[in-house]
């Protein structure tokens, strides 16, 4: 398994390639995919932590059913842009997954991507009981839309559209 910026994920993928974005919380995992052209990012299932072994098998039997090529993984920087514990928590649970898939994983900052969520499941009404079972996959989904706008646009600037 491999660290990658996201434009080094640019140049890996090939068309028709899913990619998964993931929001690592403490007692869950916030799950979504995006589509095959990798224009969209869809809310999944939510993952419910045990530990570490448990959660990765999880993950990786999720990866193998949608046939993910990769993952964006929400990094939680402070406001100030410095890094907490959470931050090395998600930076630990990566290096522990190195252990067990050779599927590249981006960083992506996800400073308020859950703010974002919160705010479009309440725009769409969504009950207090519904927000708090959602909120996590929609957050990873704000991770993994702003990943496949990045790049959407590397791939204009590099006048090689994705082929869908």
């Amino acid at each position: 398994m491999t660290v990658l910026t996201i434009e080094e994920m640019a140049e890996t993928l090939v068309p028709r390639q899913a990619i998964a974005g993931l929001d690592l919380g403490t007692k869950t995992i916030g799950l979504s995919m995006s589509d095959l052209g990798r224009r969209f990012a869809t809310p999944r299932t939510v993952i419910r932590r045990v530990k570490f072994t448990i959660d990765a098998q999880a993950l990786l039997d999720f990866a193998q059913s949608e046939k993910v090529a990769g993952f964006i993984i929400g990094l939680p920087m402070n406001m100030d842009g410095s890094a907490g514990p959470r931050v090395q928590a998600t930076r630990a649970f990566v290096r522990n997954m190195e252990q067990k898939t050779a599927l590249p994983f981006v960083y992506w900052d996800e400073r308020l991507s859950t703010v974002a969520a919160e705010r479009t499941l309440l725009e769409m009404d969504v009950s207090r009981a519904k927000r708090a079972e959602r909120i996590d996959s929609a957050a990873a989904s704000f991770i993994l839309q702003g990943a496949l706008d990045r790049l959407s646009l590397l791939a204009r600037s590099d006048g090689d559209e994705f082929s869908a």
